[in-house]
C-alpha cells in the first residue's frame, strides 16, 4: 500500500491525521491563550481603583472633558503619531494617548490641545520602547524635542 519511506511517523493515513490533529490542536491551544492574555489585560482597566473608578473610566473622563479642545491640527498629528501601531489596536491606543493628552491640557488649564500637549501626552501613555519611534518621527519632520529630554528617562 504505503511505501515506506524515511519519514517515519507519516508513512500512513491514520498517523498523519493524527499528527494534523495534534498539530491543529497546539495552534487552537496557542490562539486561545494570546486571546485570554489580552483578555485579562482588558478585564484588569475595568476594575475599580480606590477612588471608586476604572482605569477605563478616567480615560473616557479625559477624553470627554479635553473634546472641546482639540483641532483639526491636532487630531491629524495625534493620528501621524500612533500609525506605526497595527490596525486592529490602532483605535485603542488612540484613545488611551488622546485621555493622557487631554488630561495633560486640562490640567494646565489650556484654552485648547497643542503638539507640545500631543507629544508630552504621547511620552507619558506609551511605553519607552516606543520612544524611538516619536525621536525618530520628531526628527523626520523636524521638531525640536530638547525640551521633552526629562520625560524620555
Amino acid at each position: 500500500m504505503f511505501i515506506q519511506s524515511g519519514l517515519g511517523l507519516l508513512s500512513t493515513p491514520s498517523n498523519w491525521f493524527m499528527n494534523s490533529i495534534a498539530f491543529w490542536t497546539f495552534m487552537l491551544l496557542g490562539s486561545m491563550c494570546i486571546g485570554g492574555f489580552f483578555m485579562f489585560r482588558k478585564f484588569l482597566k475595568v476594575l475599580p481603583k480606590a477612588d471608586g473608578k476604572s482605569k477605563l473610566d478616567w480615560q473616557n473622563y479625559w477624553v470627554e472633558r479635553s473634546r472641546p479642545l482639540w483641532s483639526d491640527e491636532t487630531k491629524a498629528f495625534l493620528d501621524q503619531l500612533v500609525q506605526p501601531v497595527p490596525g486592529p489596536f490602532r483605535d485603542i491606543a488612540k484613545h488611551s494617548i488622546a485621555a493622557e493628552i487631554g488630561k495633560i491640557a486640562v490640567e494646565s488649564n489650556a484654552k485648547e490641545v497643542t503638539r507640545d500637549h500631543c507629544i508630552k501626552g504621547y511620552i507619558v501613555a506609551t511605553p519607552r520602547r516606543d520612544n524611538r519611534f516619536l525621536v525618530n518621527f520628531l526628527e523626520k519632520n523636524k521638531i525640536d524635542y530638547s525640551a521633552y529630554q526629562h520625560l524620555f528617562k
